[in-house]
């Protein structure tokens, strides 16, 4: 994933108004291992319903608004992005508004997804026994690639599911 500046990231937003944007509070990026990362989640501590995905996008950040549940619930819900079967248990459903007059007017779109955002390390653990029953290293290698390929098809597909909506 590329490393994102402050200011790239409020520039970003592709479902919310500049003032919204200003007004979100960001991680702090030196933190943030973006080699690691498929896509950067977080929730914002003033706000206990509202959260934040960013993510490359053709080359370019796209940040998006959603809103989700205050305490998200662990109940069996299968993330839609990660699609992982050992963690999905803490999934939680999120809706976004639609880009442009389309999310002014109350539009939204909705998924599940990791309510703590760890995809991007659900994708990347070691497959269990019955995943994959294999020692080849590089079909351990091969399957975690269409894991990590997969969440990337799925994560971006939402974003541009939020702006072709519009």
């Amino acid at each position: 994933m590329l490393s994102f500046t402050e200011s790239q990231l409020r520039d970003a937003f592709v479902n919310a108004s500049k003032g919204e944007a200003k007004r979100a509070a960001l991680p702090d990026l030196a933190a943030v291992d973006f080699d690691a990362l498929d896509y950067l989640g977080w929730q914002d501590p003033k706000r206990p319903r509202q959260y934040y995905v960013a993510l490359d996008l053709d080359g370019e950040p796209a940040v998006l608004l959603l809103r989700g549940p205050e305490n998200p619930p662990a109940k069996k819900l299968l993330c839609a992005w990660c699609e992982d079967i050992i963690d999905g248990v803490h999934a939680a459903s999120f809706v976004a508004p639609l880009a442009g007059e389309s999310g002014r007017r109350g539009n939204t779109v909705g998924t599940a997804i990791c309510a703590d955002f760890r995809c991007s390390r659900n994708v990347r653990r070691e497959p269990s026994s019955f995943e994959l029953r294999t020692e080849d290293p590089a079909l351990l290698a091969y399957h975690r690639e269409q894991k990590i390929q997969g969440l990337r098809e799925r994560s971006t597909g939402f974003v541009r599911s939020v702006l072709a909506r519009s």
